[in-house]
């Protein structure tokens, strides 16, 4: 029996957690999520705030109810985007060759692809994996691993034997 993925999502935006902006791209990895029959246990919002960002996170490990936590915006150049400097600290382990393909794939599509500074890596059991903050460039960005994580998961959670 396949067991599904718990799944917390965070969109990082200042104008989507000051209510200017709706999170399109939140809702666009959400669908993704579902989509593959994954559980989304939570959807949050924070400002483009370290603090913020890594309050979200520590609160989500320490309950150790979720698999994979994604989150969305913050990994561009702008002044304001530090969700890899908010996650960074609290990985165990990064997963470069799972940014490296995002990256790669999206540069299909676009060479601002590359600008992406989003990371993927491991906190204890739970994967950690920083997406665009476009609702198409978080969606295309999953779309292009999805099929890896479930086996990621697996291998976190000490299932090494393939069947």
């Amino acid at each position: 029996m396949v067991k599904t993925l718990r799944v917390k999502i965070l969109t990082v935006s200042d104008s989507a957690a000051e209510g200017r902006r709706e999170d399109l791209s939140g809702r666009a990895v959400q669908h993704l999520a579902e989509k593959q029959g994954w559980d989304v246990l939570a959807s949050e919002v924070a400002p483009d705030e370290v603090e913020a960002v890594q309050r979200h996170l520590r609160a989500w490990l320490k309950n150790a109810d979720v698999d994979l936590i994604l989150t969305t915006g913050g990994t561009g150049l702008g002044p304001r985007d530090i969700t890899p400097e908010a996650t960074r600290p609290l990985l165990e382990r990064e997963i470069s060759g799972l940014s490296e393909m995002i990256r790669a794939e999206g540069s299909k599509k676009t060479k601002r692809a590359v600008l992406s500074r989003g990371l993927a890596g491991v906190c204890e059991q739970t994967m950690i994996l920083n997406l665009p903050g476009s609702p198409q460039g978080a969606r295309e960005s999953l779309e292009c691993i999805v099929d890896l994580i479930p086996h990621i998961v697996d291998l976190l959670q000490g299932k090494t034997r393939h069947e």
